[in-house]
């Protein structure tokens, strides 16, 4: 377990990262969207030791990732259900996925993403709901939401990266 600094505790990327960060658990998520649901599916797919593959599936539930449901009663076999939460993540999977085709697939991509509806490969963008423009680094800074801590102001007000202000002029 990672010591957890009270500005990483305060930080929605931090609260996500102790979610979701380990790569196994992205993995088994990424597996779940595309429709595995038992652990038998999981462990197969994945190659994953099933001690992992348990502690792994045992911290999704915990953090609201799945649902476990029985579905069958001798042996008890269980399935993994994502939530609500966790199909809230697809749109990182597929931020990931179309990363990944564009830096780490020199020899081409080996998966697309696709309209379920007629097979036409989609390309993820994120963008503002607002306006709809696409969010990137040189177009956005974190400012303090409405709940943040006086340490939490005091840190992204002392970030150059996020107040240009603070940043040298190379005069």
């Amino acid at each position: 377990m990672q010591p957890k600094s009270p500005s990483i505790l305060e930080c929605p990327i931090g609260r996500a990262v102790e979610t979701v960060g380990e790569w196994w658990s992205i993995l088994i998520l990424r597996d779940a969207f595309q429709g595995s649901t038992r652990f038998d599916e999981f462990e197969r797919n994945l190659g994953i030791a099933p001690n992992i593959l348990s502690r792994r599936l045992a911290h999704l539930t915990k953090t609201g990732m799945f649902v476990r449901r029985r579905y069958q009663e001798r042996p008890p076999r269980y399935e993994y259900v994502l939530t609500d939460r966790a199909r809230d993540f697809f749109p990182v999977i597929a931020t990931l996925l179309a990363w990944g085709n564009k830096h780490l697939a020199p020899k081409g991509e080996s998966i697309l993403l696709a309209n379920r509806n007629d097979a036409r490969p989609i390309n993820p963008v994120v963008v503002d709901a607002a306006n709809r423009q696409p969010i990137t680094l040189a177009n956005t800074i974190a400012i303090p939401g409405p709940r943040a801590s006086r340490l939490m102001r005091a840190r992204l007000a002392s970030l150059k990266a996020m107040n240009p202000a603070l940043a040298p002029t190379g005069d």
